[in-house]
């Protein structure tokens, strides 16, 4: 077996077995090209993908660090290796897993920047809701912190997934995984303002009938548009931090989780498979740790 057929039937896995989107299995595809690349490099030394041993992984390592990688970026190729290979071994293309007893590279985690919720009404305060756009954009941010959704998320956001009556929305996630998620009052009257008084008045796309929020021309929004929006509003606000919606996602998550909301709650709402990943998102100041001291611990 050759690379370019062990990368096809791992990505018709991908897409059959384990329903992922076609963004995920392009990334785990850029990562096993990688490790193809450098099996391939030496004409003379030509390593199949069932020939790749623990020495090789791990001189492949060595190798993308000296391609000065990020250690999150390396930590995301092996992430991708070890995937595919599992998948060798469970296919019986391979005896035995190289990839088992690798090391990933150490990842200092850092947390992105969180708006206060005083930064969050400034945002939104700033928005010119007399422009035809602003009402619309209003909804936008409302949305993201109400509900803390991923931008493709937000900007794949169908009229038919909304049940604004019992305040919750359906959200379509990583791996086209459903979520409800609920939805807060002041998000519900932006969308309502949104959909019943400026969104009749577009034109809209034909195929673009149910999806949210349009452009002027009648389109989906695209992600970078989302982002473009949320730079503009914090320099329009003096909002001095480096945002994008993630920004919002993780100011959902860490209010929630200050304001003793339960963990798992909140991986629930955010559409983590594992609670780990969500305890990136509960970046607590001090002030809140030691209040939480100071309320149950016995001897505070």
């Amino acid at each position: 077996m050759n690379w370019q057929q062990a990368i096809k039937s791992f990505q018709a896995y991908l897409r059959l077995e384990r329903s992922l989107s076609s963004n995920s299995i392009e990334a785990y595809t850029r990562d096993i090209d990688k490790l193809a690349q450098f099996a391939t490099v030496d004409p003379h030394n030509h390593i199949g993908p069932e020939k790749v041993t623990l020495a090789d992984l791990r001189r492949f390592l060595v190798w993308i660090n000296e391609l000065r990688m990020l250690p999150t970026s390396q930590a995301r190729i092996l992430s991708g290796i070890k995937a595919f290979y599992k998948y060798m071994l469970m296919e019986d293309l391979i005896a035995a897993d190289p990839s088992e007893l690798l090391e990933a590279p150490k990842i200092q985690r850092k947390l992105p920047d969180t708006l206060s919720y005083d930064e969050i009404n400034r945002l939104i305060s700033i928005i010119d809701l007399s422009k035809p756009e602003g009402p619309r954009n209003k909804a936008i941010i409302e949305v993201l912190y109400s509900c803390g959704l991923r931008v493709s998320e937000l900007t794949e956001l169908k009229i038919s997934n909304l049940y604004l009556d019992i305040e919750f929305i359906k959200v379509t996630g990583k791996g086209d995984k459903e979520r409800l998620v609920p939805i807060g009052g002041a998000a519900i009257k932006a969308l309502k303002i949104w959909l019943h008084e400026l969104r009749t008045h577009v034109s809209i796309k034909k195929g673009e009938e149910d999806m949210v929020f349009l452009n002027r021309r009648g389109s989906r929004l695209s992600r970078v548009y989302i982002f473009m929006l949320l730079k503009d509003l914090a320099i329009l606000a003096g909002v001095h931090k480096n945002i994008s919606p993630h920004t919002l996602r993780h100011s959902f998550a860490t209010h929630l989780v200050e304001g003793g909301a339960d963990l798992r709650a909140v991986q629930e709402m955010l559409g983590h498979e594992s609670i780990t990943t969500t305890e990136i998102y509960t970046h607590l100041n001090r002030d809140y740790l030691r209040s939480t001291i100071n309320q149950y611990h016995p001897r505070a």
